[in-house]
């Protein structure tokens, strides 16, 4: 370590930064808007009522049924059905099935009272955010792979930046607005944002790996357990006690009175209904409830046996000391047991996540701008359309979603498809515009279009569905106020950074003071 400790994570610091931040960026800022994953869903279905029913227990049986007739005969041969019954938030009736776990799911929704398409628009709404933020839109295993990987490239980078700094608790004030050199002032804007809320990035990156552990580390359980790893999750009470199929068919029984007798013994609200091998005689049925409030994600369960809905396990969990850790570090990530005034604090400390990795990578291009008269080299041209692309095509994209959303038909087939095709038209336009135009004006009438989109989203909002801020106003509407206050105040912020980033990466913008190493740099931050 021939430049001393802190020069080497300086090093480390900057180019694991750069390695992964790109990915980061995005898992930061998809992973934030999962904290309203179910208000965002909510707002993509219009034509749902401002206020709805909690539904009755008899309302979650009729729904049940309606949705295995409906499984019955759409996934016959599927292994394993899985019903999202309704709720105040959704009263529609999601499916999904699997024919092999290897592959993706079956998907379907249903209105629970007619067994047919729902009277609202098809839409992804917030679980699209939810499950890019750790599949990236791949294949579930290779998008994972790439998250996790990632992840703990970014609690390198997070590591190694404490390290690196003398003065930490000084960064925090300071921020040299006016300072003569550019890459002195994205130096100190990378500090606040990684120093204001350092213990929540360390949490949230940390707890990111660790609800994959399993999957990225399998070999204790595979040993221990002979790949059996359904049975690990029931001997720690994660799920329910597995069955071995009978491998010779069965007839399901009728599933409705078993969601009654599950709502009889559990108190909390009824969220899933799972069918296991649905055409075998060793079926079961397990009722899945949501989590109590609490740090621990668990879940209390009921199981029954398909063929003849005999009660077989109440599992309201109990677990070991290193299953509770498990499932409080998933709880800790996920923030569902977190009020309205701590989910805004985790909302805004996402936020400053998104820009502490924004930041540190336009400092990494600027750290390296040429003199003036001389030409960028080709990695740096590279990141610095990466960088536009990334930072600035990604909000645009989110705006574009939520404006596909309001502007395609109601009826377009395979339309929340067509949703997340314009969110990836977008973000590659966005890329290609970065690469085509001079450095000098692009950062300015990128971010400038980012604050353009997000400001659309109201107005479009309010034109085509009526729900206008008086409109809001009058039905008691907060959920579409709140919505479309979050949408301005973000065209605000990309308006504010569209009058200051003029010029942010134009050749000649660096001055002679600037032109030392990004290492040293890094060590003179006191």
């Amino acid at each position: 370590m021939r430049n001393g400790l802190r020069q080497s994570m300086a090093w480390l610091h900057s180019w694991a930064g750069l390695v992964a931040g790109w990915v980061l960026f995005c898992i930061f800022m998809t992973g934030t808007a999962t904290y309203y994953r179910a208000d965002v869903s909510r707002w993509m279905r219009p034509e749902l009522p401002v206020v709805q029913q909690v539904p009755t227990p008899d309302d979650l049986a009729r729904a049940a049924e309606t949705a295995v007739a409906h499984l019955k005969g759409a996934a016959p041969n599927a292994i394993a059905w899985y019903v999202t019954l309704p709720s105040a938030a959704d009263p529609a009736v999601a499916l999904m099935w699997f024919t092999d776990f290897a592959l993706p799911p079956g998907t379907a929704r249903l209105d629970p009272a007619t067994g047919g398409p729902p009277a609202v628009r098809e839409t992804f709404g917030g679980d699209f955010f939810y499950r890019f933020h750790f599949e990236l839109n791949l294949p579930s295993t290779i998008g994972r792979w790439i998250a996790g990987i990632c992840a703990m490239i970014g609690l390198v980078t997070l590591l190694s930046g404490i390290i690196t700094h003398r003065r930490i608790f000084a960064d925090f004030f300071t921020f040299r607005r006016h300072a003569k050199s550019a890459q002195r002032s994205w130096l100190d804007a990378h500090n606040v944002a990684g120093v204001v809320a350092i213990p929540f990035h360390l949490m949230i990156t940390y707890t990111g790996i660790a609800t994959l552990a399993l999957m990225y580390m399998p070999w204790g359980v595979l040993t221990a357990y002979k790949g059996d790893a359904m049975r690990f999750y029931g001997e720690t009470g994660q799920i329910t006690a597995p069955l071995a199929p009978a491998g010779k068919p069965g007839t399901l029984a009728p599933v409705g009175p078993m969601v009654r007798q599950a709502l009889e013994r559990v108190s909390e609200p009824l969220e899933m209904v799972i069918v296991e091998m649905p055409g075998d005689a060793k079926s079961k049925v397990v009722a899945v409830f949501e989590e109590p409030h609490g740090l621990s994600h668990q879940h209390p369960q009921v199981a029954f046996a398909g063929a003849t809905g005999t009660l077989l396990q109440v599992l309201n969990p109990n677990l070991k000391p290193a299953s509770k850790t498990f499932t409080t570090m998933v709880g800790l990530h996920e923030a569902h047991f977190a009020g309205p005034a701590l989910r805004v604090l985790f909302f805004l400390c996402g936020l400053t996540g998104a820009a502490m990795v924004g930041t540190g990578l336009v400092l990494w291009s600027v750290a390296r701008l040429p003199t003036p008269g001389a030409a960028p080299f080709f990695g740096l041209r590279l990141v610095r359309v990466l960088n536009l692309g990334t930072v600035a095509g990604l909000p645009a994209a989110v705006a574009a979603y939520f404006l596909a959303n309001r502007l395609l038909p109601v009826g377009l087939g395979a339309r929340a498809d067509w949703e997340v095709g314009v969110f990836f038209a977008v973000w590659i336009l966005a890329a290609v515009y970065a690469a085509l135009r001079p450095q000098a004006s692009v950062w300015r009438e990128m971010l400038a279009a980012c604050a353009a989109l997000f400001l659309a989203v109201p107005v479009v909002n309010g034109l085509a569905t009526g729900r206008h801020p008086l409109a809001s106003v009058a039905a008691g509407d907060a959920l579409y106020l709140w919505f479309d206050a979050a949408m301005l105040a973000l065209a605000g912020l990309f308006a504010i950074a569209a009058y200051k980033a003029h010029g942010v990466e134009a050749p000649g913008r660096r001055r002679p003071q600037a032109v030392a190493p990004l290492r040293r740099n890094a060590l003179e931050q006191a």
